[in-house]
């Protein structure tokens, strides 16, 4: 299965996914579906070894709003025996990505992925195992803090700047997703409070 980030995404407006309806997302599957469904002010994704990511198609003005903010938790992880920058073992319990669009055709894109992992340290960061437009940024790690809210805010145009050593103004989407597919493995996360915001 390619988890490639490679949608074409519309401008609109910038995000807040607390204020948006699930309605207003899409959902690509991989390999069956993820269950995603609004849970109070945010979304709930549940694998059982399924992949679907949702995403949004928004233009957000990095210019203005560099700084991504949102607070997830977590079910459980899926230990420590399976490799993560293997195509075999490209699954985690959550991960929230940016895209940025460098063509018009639908692979020309570029993508960070903020990663729940199982088994890789906080701060580790590697290239996807599908391609090498995607980058993989680990921000929780283990099951220490599983069924915990975790706060997280990202420099967006700070991170493109490491890890592509590109210049980005403005995103053309965002995505959350849940998937085990690869490993066969279950877990629930949980999104909320994802916005874009000045420095």
């Amino acid at each position: 299965m390619k988890k490639v980030i490679s949608i074409l995404f519309a401008a609109s407006l910038v995000p807040s996914v607390h204020a948006m309806d699930l309605r207003e997302w899409k959902e690509r599957s991989f390999k069956g579906n993820t269950d995603y469904v609004r849970d109070g002010t945010g979304i709930r994704g549940e694998t059982q070894g399924a992949a679907s990511v949702l995403y949004r198609e928004e233009a957000v003005d990095l210019s203005q709003t560099p700084i991504l903010k949102w607070r997830w938790k977590i079910s459980n992880t899926y230990g420590t025996e399976h490799d993560e920058k293997s195509k075999s073992g490209d699954d985690y319990p959550a991960r929230l990505y940016v895209v940025f669009k460098t063509g018009f055709l639908p692979w020309q894109t570029l993508a960070l992925n903020y990663v729940w992992s199982s088994n890789q340290p906080i701060g580790s960061s590697w290239k996807n195992a599908y391609t090498d437009k995607a980058m993989m940024i680990v921000v929780d790690s283990g099951d220490e803090n599983a069924e915990l809210w975790q706060r997280h805010e990202r420099d967006v145009v700070e991170d493109f700047r490491t890890f592509y050593a590109v210049d980005v103004d403005e995103l053309d989407g965002y995505a959350i997703m849940v998937d085990g597919d690869n490993t066969g493995k279950s877990a629930t996360a949980w999104f909320d409070d994802i916005e874009f915001v000045a420095r």
